[in-house]
Order: structure tokens, then sequence, then C-alpha cells
């Protein structure tokens, strides 16, 4: 299932078009469900609780026969684990700054993948937004950034951020994508009209 419905990733595509009608910019929208699947996270903390967990109740009451003792664990072990891929506790169980490293990552990644290094004069443009993670950040080439300091995103990026917890992500990014053009209108105003990369919301499932 997307992320955004065919209808609202047009209405991100529009809005990319209407801000680039009258900048030099090449934005580029991407949509993550999640950075990572995490599967290492998920078995660590099982394997710590498990191993930890009946060896202190054994330790303090001692009413745990070693046979017993090696079925609590196993048994723990599995029910942790099947129990710590849940998505929702999954998300509880990792550190925020492990998860928004990994976004970043991404980011960077969808960067360099979508080609926005190569557009003349330097002017891409990323918006991403990974939402298991809750993060959002904006990339921009050198040409861009020549004109605009990276503070100039920041509110723009609290706000779409504020807008992905409370389950608004479309109008985030309309919102997003316009506070950005009215910034690039002034800094980067079209010169010369083209369109390098498509209009559209690459959507990462």
């Amino acid at each position: 299932m997307a992320l955004l419905t065919e209808h609202e990733q047009r209405k991100v595509a529009e809005a990319i078009a209407r801000v680039e009608r009258h900048t030099d910019a090449e934005l580029v929208t991407v949509l993550a469900a999640r950075a990572d699947d995490y599967a290492y996270i998920p078995l660590l903390w099982a394997s710590l609780l498990a191993l930890v967990v009946p060896g202190v109740v054994h330790y303090l009451s001692g009413w745990l026969a070693v046979h017993s003792l090696l079925l609590v664990q196993w048994v723990s072990f599995i029910v942790l684990c099947l129990v710590f891929r849940i998505p929702k506790i999954t998300t509880h169980l990792i550190p925020r700054s492990v998860r928004h490293w990994r976004a970043s990552n991404l980011a960077r990644r969808q960067f360099l993948e979508q080609n926005l290094h190569h557009t003349v004069g330097s002017t891409g443009v990323l918006i991403f937004v990974c939402e298991a993670e809750r993060y959002v950040e904006i990339l921009v080439d050198e040409g861009i950034s020549k004109h605009l300091d990276n503070t100039c995103w920041d509110a723009i990026v609290a706000a779409f951020t504020q807008q992905v917890r409370q389950g608004q992500t479309l109008q985030g990014f309309v919102t997003c994508i316009e506070a950005c053009g009215e910034l690039l209108k002034e800094h980067v105003p079209l010169t010369q009209e083209r369109n390098e990369l498509p209009n559209r919301l690459v959507v990462l499932s």
C-alpha cells in the first residue's frame, strides 16, 4: 500500500511544477516508509532480556531448576523477538540518534540516486521525509547553498516535521514546497525554462 495515494502524489507533483516556473532550482521529493528495518535491534533486546531476566529470577528466588531456566530463556527469547518486531514497538527500542542517523544517510543516498548533483548550475533541492522516523530534511546543491544558508530551511523543516507527526504528510509536502518556492524565487530566480528532473513524488515503501 502506498504511503500516499496516486491522487495525493499528483498534488505534490503539481506543487513542484508551480514552484519551478519561478526558479532555476530543480526540486525532487522523496517519501520513505522507514530508513531501515532495524532487524538487529529486536534480536539484541530479546537476547539481552531473555538471558538476564530469568537468570535474575532464578538467582533471587531459586525456584527455577536448570532445565526450567533454559526452557524459560528459550521461550522468552522467541516471544520477545516476535513482540519486538511489531513496528510501533521496534521504534521505541531504537535511540532517536540512531533513527535520525539512518534517515540522514538514506536522504544523502537519494540525493545521488535522483541525480540532483548533476543539474545545470548545481541547483538540485531534495525534500526528504521518513515517516517511521518522523524525520524531515532539505538537502541542496552548491548552486543553491551559495545563495541560501542552511539555517534558512530550519523553520520549514521544523513545521513539516510537526505535520508528519500529526499524520498530515500531504499537506506538509505542499506547504514545504511552497515555502521553499518563496525563498528560491527570491534568491535563485528563473533565468531559463528547463525541467531536468521529473516533477513527482518518489515513494520508497
